[in-house]
């Protein structure tokens, strides 16, 4: 896609597509700021159809940004649980004090101004601002990255600086003012449903055309990440659960804990090679 033209038709492919095939979704119905704030926070590292549920429960609670700061942070992460990576909803209750503090409990417009919340990086600011508002901002997450790597038959390191810095122009090439919401969510959609990890669905793609890395023959090598490994780490615990009649003695984890503002059993680390009777 050199040219202008090129990406003209490659958006209106897209779009044609993604009006026609888009899922239904709840935080596409009433595209506020906030909601669709609470859906990108809570589907980062999270699979969609988990989220769905989540996202009902937590929007009936919090309705808006006012509730959510008004409430005790132990509420917000009992609503959040389950989902994991709990620091987002810590981030997300410090976030909407702040916008209630610094914004009298408007969520911000400026692209700046919602980079500065905690927990919102350059993706999540585009993302709220493009399909709330229809500002024309570009995002770069997950799916794109794959999408926008095969699109270009991109074969550096996606990762990397000059990795990220190359997607986020290209991404920024292809936005603009019409309907640039609508045309990251397709996106992302895509990369979702079609240009899936591994093998992509390429006949169901609307904008195969444009796919430089199939025209190539190559789009399950990409994208490169580079040679990223997950370190695990061992943890042997004992958890000392404690009944008395219909009662059960837990704790309040503390800062530094891995469960820190959860509740938890009193637990006490071992060393491998310990029986938990030794620690009683």
């Amino acid at each position: 896609m050199q040219t202008s033209s090129e990406r003209s038709r490659f958006r209106r492919r897209l779009l044609t597509w993604f009006d026609k095939h888009q899922r239904s979704l709840p935080w596409r119905k009433n595209r506020t700021r906030y909601r669709i704030w609470v859906s990108e926070i809570m589907l980062q590292q999270t699979q969609v159809i988990t989220v769905i549920d989540y996202f009902q429960r937590f929007l009936k609670r919090f309705p808006n940004v006012r509730s959510l700061a008004a409430a005790d942070e132990a509420e917000v992460l009992k609503l959040w649980e389950g989902l994991g990576y709990y620091r987002r909803a810590r981030q997300m209750h410090a976030a909407a004090k702040k916008i209630v503090g610094e914004y009298g409990g408007r969520f911000p417009t400026a692209f700046d101004d919602v980079l500065a919340l905690p927990g919102i990086g350059r993706y999540t600011a585009g993302a709220i601002l493009s399909i709330a508002d229809d500002q024309p901002l570009p995002i770069l997450e997950g799916n794109t990255i794959r999408v926008y790597s095969r699109l270009m038959n991109f074969h550096e390191n996606a990762t990397s600086t000059a990795g990220q810095k190359a997607l986020w122009q290209f991404a920024d090439s292809l936005v603009t003012k019409n309907r640039p919401g609508d045309l990251n969510q397709a996106l992302m959609e895509m990369g979702s449903e079609i240009c899936v990890t591994g093998t992509p669905q390429c006949p169901r793609c609307p904008v195969m055309r444009y796919c430089e890395s199939f025209r190539n023959g190559n789009p399950r090598e990409l994208p490169n990440k580079g040679n990223q490994r997950i370190r695990y780490e061992n943890l042997h615990q004992a958890a000392v659960v404690i009944r008395r009649r219909d009662r059960v003695v837990v704790r309040l984890c503390g800062p530094d804990e891995h469960w820190t503002g959860l509740w938890d059993f009193p637990r006490f680390r071992m060393n491998g090679r310990d029986s938990p009777r030794d620690i009683v």
